[in-house]
């Protein structure tokens, strides 16, 4: 119940309307029910009108060793999910949500493994694949915003079997993120003092994360707003301040100019370290694809959608190729600083040795707040992701049914707690086997990101594939990939690239002999997602799914396509009498 229609119902003593939260109802007999009551019963699960649930109710009686497709479709298509995010939550996780010690901190051993040109290369390579990825992705979901966007969209175009799997992949990917985070976040604050146990800011930051996601996708959407507002505004910072030092405007070092690309030099061990800067790169990028998963809890995804995955062009542009560029003119791939004593060690963040080299004082500070900040963001993200991920594989029946539990808040409530708990496991950070456990742990994921992206591209290639078999045009969808469904051909190849170069440098390291060890510390998460597909298809017997029976109605918040036409062709008429300028800038952003 609303603040105004509670304090209606205080005057006139009638606590029977429902109110905006789950229809929780509350009887005369129950008086002021206070603040702290309607607090609680925003975790009572949440009340389906009786047509919904027998629907429901109908398809859960199917039981068997089947793919139920009917029952999966009626529950996505009816999760009560919180539809809370506005355009500017949306626009802003697109713009810096994926911002964080991939960039910051992962950056320094990339260069020093490849040296500036290769960095720049593979984050450009990559970032073209990101790019047409995030616009497929934008097409399917803002045609079909449903609940766990891509690991649904394999179950629907690819196998069931494969979006098991690309389910599963995706929730373990986070699952291990999480308490990583936490322990980075520990690690990041030893910058300034080292007399306090880690555990003790684990325990600190786990709060903090706890706080944001009990206030449901709002505090998500909220804080992520916040986060990247303040990772953005560094990073331009830090590009402004990197071309006055680079021009000589510095406290000390005068003019530096290209003198490191020149000595020691652009590249450094050839075509092996380009490849082992791929993987980085591809690491640094996890994150962009959270924009769909949360198009099912916005308001009107065909307005917000679209503006978002525009903003990803601009994100790689600004925020990776020109940031990155800074960093490769301003350090020596040679300095022996940017290898660092872990993955998270912020000391090693090219960043933060490009300030201390010019000798500013206070900006090393500031900038390990700012990488602070970054890894609480992505702690945030991952419980959002995880969290949704597992809600969207239980309707599916493909997780235990318990993680479907939604609340009258719209909050999968089980699926956040249970991701909660597992960030206890940062804990470790107070234990000398925390090296060996976090390997193993990221060793799961490692590869998560590339098989994630390369089913959305799948999906596309597929979708479109099946959209024009059954005799629809494209003037009917609402917003079309600007790289097309060849971009995601492209998209779909650069990711089963980055795989055979992953292989390629697990199995020969740079520089090592051969070793068993490290080629799963890097490669495990392949063979599991290839144990989860050949499980499933084997118990379920699903098929491939074809083009001409594909489901293209099923999730779809617009089913008048008459009215949609019409609306859409309004508003592609209104922007062709605008001028060159307006057009220009509603083509990118």
């Amino acid at each position: 119940m609303s603040d105004d229609k509670f304090a209606k119902a205080e005057e006139t003593g009638d606590y029977s309307s429902n109110s905006d939260v789950g229809d929780v109802t509350y009887t005369h007999a129950d008086q002021n029910p206070g603040m702290f009551r309607r607090f609680a019963d925003t975790f009572k699960p949440y009340e389906f009108t009786p047509e919904e649930k027998a629907e429901i109710e109908a398809v859960s009686r199917k039981s068997g060793r089947t793919f139920d497709e009917e029952a999966v479709k009626v529950r996505l298509a009816k999760s009560p999910l919180n539809r809370s995010l506005k355009g500017r939550h949306l626009q802003m996780i697109a713009i810096g949500g994926s911002i964080g010690t991939g960039l910051f901190v992962g950056s320094g051993k990339a260069l020093s493994n490849g040296g500036p040109a290769s960095l720049l290369i593979a984050f450009a390579l990559i970032g073209i694949m990101l790019y047409c990825t995030v616009h497929a992705l934008g097409e399917l979901a803002v045609l079909f915003p449903v609940s766990g966007a891509f690991s649904v969209y394999s179950t629907r175009f690819i196998d069931p079997a494969w979006g098991f799997a690309m389910g599963w992949n995706y929730a373990m990917q986070w699952l291990v993120v999480f308490p990583l985070e936490l322990v980075a976040a520990s690690i990041t604050v030893q910058y300034w003092t080292t007399s306090i146990s880690p555990a003790a800011f684990v325990a600190i930051f786990w709060v903090c994360i706890v706080l944001i996601n009990f206030f449901g996708v709002k505090g998500y959407g909220e804080a992520e707003f916040a986060f990247s507002l303040i990772k953005v505004i560094a990073v331009v910072g830090f590009i402004i301040l990197g071309i006055i030092i680079i021009c000589g405007g510095g406290p000390v070092g005068g003019y530096i100019g290209g003198t490191y690309w020149q000595d020691p030099g652009a590249f450094h061990h050839g075509f092996k370290g380009l490849c082992s800067v791929f993987v980085t790169a591809a690491f640094s990028f996890a994150g962009t694809e959270l924009v769909g998963l949360a198009a099912a809890e916005t308001a009107n995804p065909r307005k917000t959608l679209p503006k978002a995955a525009k903003q990803v062009f601009w994100r790689i542009t600004l925020f990776y190729i020109v940031a990155l560029t800074i960093v490769g003119l301003l350090v020596p791939y040679t300095d022996p600083r940017l290898i660092g004593d872990s993955s998270v060690d912020a000391k090693a963040s090219p960043f933060v040795i490009a300030v201390v080299n010019a000798q500013i004082n206070v900006l090393p500070s500031i900038i390990n707040a700012v990488i602070l900040i970054a890894v609480l963001s992505v702690g945030n993200s991952s419980i959002y992701g995880c969290s949704r991920t597992l809600c969207a594989l239980a309707q599916q029946n493909m997780a235990p049914k318990i993680f479907s539990y939604i609340d009258r808040n719209g909050r999968p409530l089980v699926s956040v707690c249970t991701t909660l708990l597992f960030g206890l496991l940062g804990f470790v950070a107070a234990s000398p086997a925390e090296g060996d456990i976090f390997t193993w742990l990221l060793a799961l994921s490692g590869l998560s990101s590339i098989f994630t992206w390369g089913s959305i591209c799948l999906c596309h290639i597929l979708f479109r594939i099946a959209w024009k078999k059954q005799g629809h045009t494209l003037d009917e969808i609402p917003f079309t990939s600007q790289a097309g469904v060849i971009g995601s051909y492209i998209g779909f190849i650069f990711n089963v690239l980055v795989l055979i170069v992953t292989f390629w440098v697990s199995v020969w390291p740079q520089g090592e002999a051969p070793d068993a060890e490290v080629f799963f510390q890097s490669y495990l998460a392949a063979p599991v997602v290839i144990f989860y597909y050949l499980c499933y298809k084997l118990w379920y017997r699903t098929k491939f799914i074809k083009p001409s029976t594909a489901d293209l109605t099923s999730g779809r918040r617009e089913l008048d396509l008459d009215a949609l036409q019409e609306e859409l062709r309004i508003e592609r008429e209104e922007l062709a009498r605008k001028n060159f300028l307006v057009r220009t800038y509603h083509f990118w952003c």
